[in-house]
């Protein structure tokens, strides 16, 4: 990625926490980062094609730079971390038409730690694939739906508290579950 791109990138994240996604335009973006209206189609087809490279690069990094989780909560945080620093504008995201490009990406990093995270504690167990996808699944769920809800509510309760109360609740519970789905 070259530096024009990086400043568009980085114009577009500034104006996202200042005005909801809708209303940010095409010169919003040229005026901010002082390119011209060709540069950003040059990089860009549109604005909704800037916050899906922009959403699917976060998402990415944020995948690279976490791998060991201690508990199933634990698999939320960096995501939950990387909400917060830039809360104005996921809530922006969220709330906007384009949700959909945030969600799915919520759904795949979370699906992508879960698994992480399941992989890690079943490896010495002969378990079933099916069993263990299906439990991957299950908690890949339960965790977007807690985000999801503290999405709606415009995150103005401590997650992570929640997700550490929950994982001290079910203490055990996968454990019993991995067992019960060995061969």
């Amino acid at each position: 990625m070259n530096r024009t791109e990086m400043a568009i990138i980085d114009c577009f994240w500034e104006l996202l926490e200042e005005k909801p996604y809708n209303k940010i335009t095409v010169k919003n973006i040229i005026e901010r980062c002082h390119v011209n209206r060709n540069t950003f189609y040059y990089h860009f087809q549109d604005i909704p094609e800037l916050l899906e490279r922009v959403i699917k690069q976060e998402a990415d990094n944020i995948i690279k730079s976490h791998n060991e989780f201690n508990s199933i909560g634990d698999c939320m945080t960096p995501i939950i971390q990387n909400s917060l620093s830039r809360k104005k504008a996921i809530l922006n995201i969220y709330h906007s038409l384009h949700r959909d490009i945030f969600l799915n990406s919520l759904d795949r990093m979370t699906l992508y730690f879960v698994d992480k995270y399941v992989s890690i504690l079943t490896e010495d167990l002969p378990i079933y694939p099916h069993d263990k996808e299906l439990l991957i699944r299950f908690y890949k769920s339960a965790l977007v739906g807690i985000a999801l809800d503290w999405l709606d509510e415009d995150m103005n309760y401590d997650i992570a508290e929640a997700f550490s109360r929950i994982s001290s609740l079910f203490a055990g519970s996968s454990d019993r579950a991995f067992i019960r789905a060995t061969m």
